[in-house]
């Protein structure tokens, strides 16, 4: 991976071991709920709850952490909280050990995901102001906390899609530490499951850099093109059949950058910088007209240019990391 795009890929960090053995320990939540030290991450639609003092006034008093030093920190900070805090749960999620050095748990603490009903979550903490989407605060984060939301919305995600058995649709059990589902029915396991996907900065002659605009979008928002790498594909095949797909432009060897987690629901974000073929020409723009509708040429004075008002991916995507990456540095943003 270039070791310019590594730091800015803001779900990749992680500061947790996953402790794969302890997920096997018989009776395993009941253990981690009678442990005093046992933090938990509660969950509601997909948005986690941030640590007392973050925003605004609490409810918790002194129960909850807060950050270092006993005040709100300046960046968002995860509540991680007593398990007593959170008995009535939906799903559990065993995450590992903490190994963050500057959180408010030691070194080693168990970490458990859990995702509450509407009726516990509102017991937990009604302001709904305390309660933050993985995309909104994923550049602020930790690295443990960004890889624990990661981790946690990834792998909860799939058990919502997961409840039955796709042999014989007999309703699974969750085990190992909410990482297998079982079917009781064919005695089966089934694993967590990750969708590999495509997205391709792509550079053409006069360094200018292609992007496209989605039928889903508000008006102006550009990004990168990307897509789904199809069964019995090679990563950069697929990124030489997307670009086309979706544009009409053919790429030479795309290079690979770095990858990154993108749980909305399920994908791992693979991206490669690639040039046009130079015997094809890339001016001969051909959106799909589906899902793509607009694909133009930007240079970097384009997208520097106020008048423009080109709205770019966010900071937390990986996009915006290839978009930088190619940029040189920081796009100057009125783009979000």
């Amino acid at each position: 991976m270039s070791s310019s795009l590594l730091p800015t890929l803001a779900l990749s960090r992680y500061e947790i071991d996953r402790d794969h053995a302890y997920r096997l320990t018989p009776n395993l939540f009941e253990s981690l709920w009678a442990d005093e030290s046992t933090r938990v991450l509660p969950l509601h639609d997909g948005q986690a709850l941030l640590s007392a003092g973050q925003a605004g006034a609490s409810d918790w008093g002194d129960v909850l952490p807060r950050g270092e030093g006993g005040s709100a920190s300046e960046h968002p900070v995860l509540a991680f909280v007593p398990a007593a805090l959170v008995p009535d749960v939906e799903l559990q999620l065993y995450l590992g050990l903490s190994l963050a050095t500057d959180a408010a748990e030691p070194v080693g603490t168990r970490l458990v995901a859990v995702t509450l009903s509407d009726e516990a979550a509102l017991a937990l903490d009604p302001d709904k102001t305390h309660w933050v989407n993985l995309r909104n605060v994923a550049v602020e984060l930790s690295d443990r906390d960004a890889g624990a939301y990661t981790e946690a919305l990834g792998v909860l995600n799939w058990h919502r899609s997961h409840t039955h058995c796709p042999r014989c649709g007999a309703e699974t059990v969750p085990e190992a530490g909410g990482w297998v589902r079982r079917c009781p029915v064919q005695d089966i396991e089934i694993f967590p499951r990750t969708d590999p996907a495509v997205i391709v900065g792509i550079v053409d002659q006069h360094d200018r850099i292609l992007l496209g605009s989605n039928a889903l979008w508000e008006a102006n928002r550009y990004s990168l093109l990307a897509g789904f790498v199809e069964p019995g594909e090679s990563l950069e095949a697929a990124a030489i059949r997307e670009v086309f797909e979706e544009s009409g432009v053919r790429i030479l060897e795309p290079q690979y950058l770095g990858s990154q987690p993108w749980p909305f629901p399920a994908s791992l974000m693979c991206g490669f910088l690639a040039r046009v073929d130079p015997a094809t020409s890339g001016d001969a723009l051909l959106p799909d007209g589906e899902e793509i509708m607009d694909v133009r040429w930007f240079s970097r004075e384009d997208l520097a240019d106020p008048e423009q008002s080109v709205l770019l991916p966010g900071s937390a995507s990986i996009a915006r990391a290839i978009l930088e990456h190619w940029y040189g540095g920081p796009i100057p943003s009125r783009s979000r």
